[in-house]
């Protein structure tokens, strides 16, 4: 049940006995791509800087994904034309894009060891329909925004994936992959050689806010900081003291299966480009090629969250699928099955600002490898006065009717809901 990204990343340290300063700059709650990248990023600015991890450095969705960092919006780019117009769909559609520059220049900056490859996303269609708004995607994607798009037919579509199961696909060059394990022990590295401190089983307890400010005294369980500003960085792990993002936040759970490592013919035929792949449905697969030859397979089995048991059950399923997607793998043995939190919100949308004098990201919506990164650098900026720097900062962020922490109704209506819709689309 252990992620194959932190089992073959090296820890860049203990910081499970680090001592909780008195006084900080910037307190960052959260030890993922949020907080690391904000950490990083504030104390390279000379502000100082402390990290409250409430288990270890990257232990919770960063470092649990598939490892990819995809272009475009979690509702497509029509949908966001539809919903804010085409100026504001476009300004939305390009940050992913420079959250992955952001990501390449990080790794040729600091020549980080993080298997980074700029490769491509590629989505499949599972329904000749899928196809058919695939092409109208790809028009709006090249006219609008000039995104490098083409698409690819069933009769083609080999020349992509060593499958039959779908009937096309859409391809974006700019799409990328990495090593998100090795890459969020870099993320430590950096912001402590830049200044900041990480404190891991430090979780936060409860919160005060210190006049009308952003000032905060954070309680955890080693220790008390007083911080000029806080930026929360937990995602779909938001506790309790954060109760009107948590509320915000429903935390679903993403699964996947990782095989032994494969020869290198049947590699080159399940996916001959390495492209970061996924499908076009709600209960979603996405898999791709790890950097020692292994089909990492992942997706959102069944609406449901992460536990021992619902890791292991949603991989059987997904081993399954992966089988029955590849027949070349039907005799692979799985060697990694595990869970995390994948964190959605109402809208599908990126949502970032400042509740009560706390600034916040979150909600990346299965997006987060590159916009957790981009987004803990956005509300650094955001802390120092330049609120113009985080173009979420006018967008609604709803609160979900009736949710007060406990996603279980609402995983079981909202797994109801997108299986209707994937069965009619």
């Amino acid at each position: 049940m252990h992620s194959y990204w932190l089992d073959t990343a090296t820890p860049s340290g203990d910081y499970s006995r680090t001592e909780i300063p008195r006084e900080v700059d910037v307190a960052v709650v959260g030890g993922g791509f949020t907080g690391l990248s904000a950490a990083y990023h504030a104390a390279k600015q000379g502000l100082s800087v402390a990290v409250l991890e409430a288990h270890t450095v990257n232990w919770g969705a960063s470092g649990r994904n598939g490892g990819m960092a995809t272009t475009g919006l979690a509702i497509g780019f029509g949908s966001a034309v539809k919903r804010y117009g085409e100026q504001r769909a476009i300004a939305y559609f390009k940050e992913y894009n420079k959250a992955i520059d952001l990501i390449e220049d990080l790794v040729r900056e600091h020549n980080l060891d993080v298997d980074y490859a700029r490769t491509g996303k590629m989505n499949l269609a599972v329904k000749p329909g899928h196809f058919e708004g695939m092409k109208q995607s790809a028009e709006l994607l090249q006219n609008l925004v000039g995104q490098p798009v083409s698409l690819v037919d069933r009769a083609n579509i080999r020349s992509e994936v060593g499958s039959d199961s779908y009937y096309g696909a859409i391809v974006d060059p700019l799409g990328a992959g990495m090593h998100v394990g090795k890459f969020g022990h870099e993320l430590a590295r950096l912001a402590v050689e830049a200044g900041a401190t990480i404190h891991e089983r430090a979780e936060v307890l409860a919160t005060e806010r210190i006049g009308s400010g952003a000032m905060h005294i954070l309680k955890t369980t080693r220790g008390n900081v007083k911080a000029g500003a806080v930026i929360l960085g937990t995602s779909g792990y938001t506790g309790k003291p954060f109760g009107w993002n948590q509320r915000r936040i429903i935390p679903v759970g993403s699964f996947i299966v990782v095989t032994e490592p494969l020869p290198q013919e049947i590699v080159d035929e399940l996916l001959p480009n390495r492209r970061m792949t996924s499908t076009m449905v709600n209960f979603t697969h996405y898999f791709r090629i790890t950097p020692d030859n292994r089909l990492l397979f992942g997706g959102r089995a069944r609406f449901a969250l992460s536990d021992p048991s619902q890791d292991r059950e949603s991989g059987e399923i997904l081993t399954k699928a992966m089988r029955e997607v590849f027949p070349q793998l039907r005799d692979a043995r799985i060697d990694y099955m595990w869970g995390g939190l994948v964190d959605i919100s109402m809208d599908m949308m990126t949502h970032a600002g400042q509740h009560e004098g706390m600034f916040y990201s979150h909600s990346y919506n299965g997006h987060g490898v590159q916009m957790a990164n981009y987004m803990g650098k956005v509300m650094v900026e955001a802390v120092k006065g330049n609120p113009e720097a985080n173009i979420w900062r006018d967008l609604k962020n709803p609160w979900i009717p009736g949710y007060f922490g406990n996603p279980w109704a609402h995983l079981r209506a909202g797994g109801a809901f997108f299986a209707l819709q994937d069965k009619l689309s």
